[in-house]
């Protein structure tokens, strides 16, 4: 199921809600064993029923505006799982100096360093529990109000556009699956090159 997308200036961006989920243990109490016989006049034990386990919260229910974090920044040096080094420092134009990821998403989220302090390349990939869901994620990317529509791959919808001077974005969703490149670069076609290689890899 695909969820459409709808631009229109009059579609307020997404907030910064929390919507954490929080996980819980749940466990069913058992009745000790008792080594007399019960009274057949007695009251009955009540039967017990453990309740139904919670839907697993996606990416261990991160919220949809979630960024990545690394704590070692560009000094962590562990290789994305799913994009070549090469392939992004030729896609985005810059060397890459350092690299990283956060295992907190089930497909972890890589970021890429070049010189500059701030990352030259950031990528997310997010299972959500619906399109729904998904969509939210790449509304928050690409605001509907500052972004153009993006439809590459096929099958995928979202938007596309530059954030500012040194900064562009490419997010689509398709199911309940969204992907959101951002670049230190003002051209679009940077970031959805590495998205559709994303997708690719991952046989998304």
């Amino acid at each position: 199921m695909n969820v459409g997308r709808v631009f229109s200036p009059t579609v307020r961006r997404a907030t910064a809600a929390s919507l954490v989920v929080a996980g819980c243990a749940l466990g069913a109490c058992s009745a000790q064993p008792d080594d007399t016989a019960a009274s057949p006049t007695g009251p009955e034990l009540a039967s017990t029923t453990p309740p139904a386990a919670e839907q697993p919260a996606a990416d261990e229910g991160l919220p949809f505006d979630t960024l990545p974090m690394i704590p070692a920044g560009r000094e962590d040096f562990t290789d994305c799982p799913y994009l070549d080094t090469t392939f992004v420092a030729d896609t985005n134009g810059q060397k890459v100096t350092g690299q990283g990821i956060d295992t907190r998403f089930d497909t972890p989220a890589c970021v890429f360093w070049s010189y500059p302090e701030e990352p030259q390349l950031t990528v997310l990939v997010r299972h959500m529990h619906t399109p729904q869901q998904a969509k939210e994620v790449v509304d928050w990317a690409a605001p509907v109000d500052a972004t153009s529509p993006a439809s590459e791959p096929q099958g995928w919808d979202g938007g596309r556009g530059s954030l500012g001077p040194e900064s562009s974005v490419y997010a689509v969703f398709k199911d309940t699956v969204a992907v959101v490149v951002f670049s230190n670069q003002q051209q679009s076609i940077k970031p959805q090159l590495v998205a559709e290689k994303a997708i690719e890899n991952l046989g998304l």
